[in-house]
């Protein structure tokens, strides 16, 4: 199922562990990836619970999970774009730790498959408004994807 989606970029992310805990670096507003800042905001998911679905109409995610592990599976919707119809799944977390960073228009949702809770971060490069994100139940048919 593995298939590119246009714009969507998966970067490795270092860790700086010691015998006190561990530095997880995320994004640099002088790393070629960063767009502008909106806001930050921490997301937890608990153990095999799914958030879907939701699509960005103008702000771009750059997701990173610093606890726990998800399944994340983004959907390109966008009319114009030359992946549209792709899906892809990406495992993410404290064993493979990544910035991912999802334009708007791509419908994404995400499950937590480690037995702890899951904290996943997104440096957003626009403030939340309700406005702007479109959301449908994890289960529509819109986006051709069944949780497992």
């Amino acid at each position: 199922m593995e298939k590119i989606i246009d714009g969507v970029i998966i970067k490795p992310l270092t860790k700086i562990p010691d015998n006190r805990g561990c530095i997880y670096h995320m994004l640099r507003c002088d790393d070629p990836l960063f767009e502008k800042f909106g806001e930050i905001y921490f997301s937890s998911v608990h153990p095999g619970i799914v958030k879907g679905w939701h699509l960005h109409k103008a702000m771009t995610l750059n997701y990173a999970v610093i606890a726990g592990t998800i399944r994340l599976v983004l959907f390109d919707a966008r009319e114009d774009s030359k992946t549209r119809g792709n899906l892809m799944e990406i495992v993410t977390g404290e064993d493979n730790y990544a910035l991912i960073r999802i334009p708007p228009g791509i419908w994404n949702g995400f499950q937590c498959l480690s037995a702890q809770t899951a904290i996943v971060a997104n440096a957003a490069t626009l403030p939340h408004d309700p406005e702007e994100i479109v959301r449908i139940d994890q289960n529509s048919e819109t986006v051709p994807y069944h949780w497992r």
